[in-house]
């Protein structure tokens, strides 16, 4: 991991943990204190992961920009509010932030040092989508990682660090990156949430024929009748079917997954010859409004907003 000089004042210290971790701003609780800021970072792939200490009493803000946060106290607590709910959490729990949505760390304690998990939020929300088979899931707002997954995660990830500072090198190669980040986020997701993909492996036979046959053309103008024709069965058998092992209905599946298909294309698109209209067309979408207030709702920000970079 990399270490960072100690800052000599305060307004140092939230450019280095910014660089490091997060942008946010940085309030000092005592008067007159001073930093003692231990920072290290770690780029693996789609996660960042930091080690931070302040050595005294702060509040930090956040918007979190296109990430979610874990933070995970070493020692010490951190309190923190975040779309009207407070949470506390010390040694053996962490706190969990989510993507481009305003959170207040209103106390972090002076002995307080954390492990932070910055986890991009298009990657993990695919990676649950694998691992659970559930797009309309998130995160819990704290996790316990005194379970015996959780610790087993823990263990993991101290071990994954412990490797990476020896042998630097290594991890700098993509596809050892990728793995590594791989194997931690798959665990994360079935430490936090071991019971929300019960019955994922047992989908129905129709509901897997649907699934196969969108996911090769989300594009198609596909309604609820067309999926049941397709699974031989009604209407309402299918949507219970979508309901009970996906937990949501065939339609806003549908919606999701071309949400995911135009997300891609903009992100990698040139603005000066992509169209966000074109590429939603192009995938279906065929009311830009309500495509638009979908995608926002997704993903933190307008269509344009992504394709802009």
């Amino acid at each position: 991991m990399v270490s960072t000089p100690e800052p000599a004042d305060w307004d140092e210290a939230e450019h280095v943990v910014s660089d490091a971790y997060f942008p946010h701003t940085l309030t000092p609780l005592a008067r007159g204190s001073e930093p003692h800021v231990n920072v290290r970072s770690l780029q693996l792939g789609p996660l960042r992961l930091a080690r931070i200490g302040w050595g005294a009493e702060v509040a930090v803000d956040s918007d979190h920009p296109g990430a979610y946060a874990v933070n995970i106290p070493l020692s010490g607590h951190i309190e923190s509010v975040a779309a009207g709910r407070e949470v506390s959490s010390a040694q053996g729990q962490a706190s969990v932030f989510r993507p481009d949505t305003a959170a207040r760390i209103t106390r972090w304690t002076e002995d307080c040092e954390i492990v932070g998990v910055k986890l991009d939020r298009d990657y993990l929300d695919r990676e649950m989508h694998r691992i659970l088979g559930r797009p309309d899931l998130g995160l819990p707002d704290q996790v316990d990682l005194t379970s015996e997954a959780g610790q087993s995660w823990m263990a993991l990830l101290q071990s994954v660090v412990e490797q990476l500072r020896a042998d630097e090198g290594l991890w700098r190669n993509p596809l050892v990156a990728d793995q590594l980040s791989g194997a931690l986020t798959s665990a994360f997701v079935l430490a936090v949430m071991p019971n929300a993909g019960a019955g994922t492996a047992a989908r129905p036979r129709i509901v897997k024929r649907v699934l196969d046959r969108i996911h090769e053309d989300p594009a198609q103008p596909w309604t609820t009748a067309d999926m049941a024709d397709l699974a031989g069965v009604s209407v309402r058998r299918l949507q219970e079917g979508f309901r009970e092992y996906l937990g949501v209905c065939p339609r806003d599946y549908l919606l999701d997954l071309r949400l995911e298909r135009i997300h891609e294309e903009l992100a990698a698109g040139d603005p000066a010859t992509t169209s966000v209209t074109d590429v939603a067309l192009r995938w279906g979408m065929t009311h830009t409004g309500r495509f638009a207030a979908a995608y926002r709702r997704k993903y933190g920000v307008a269509p344009s907003a992504t394709l802009r970079g």
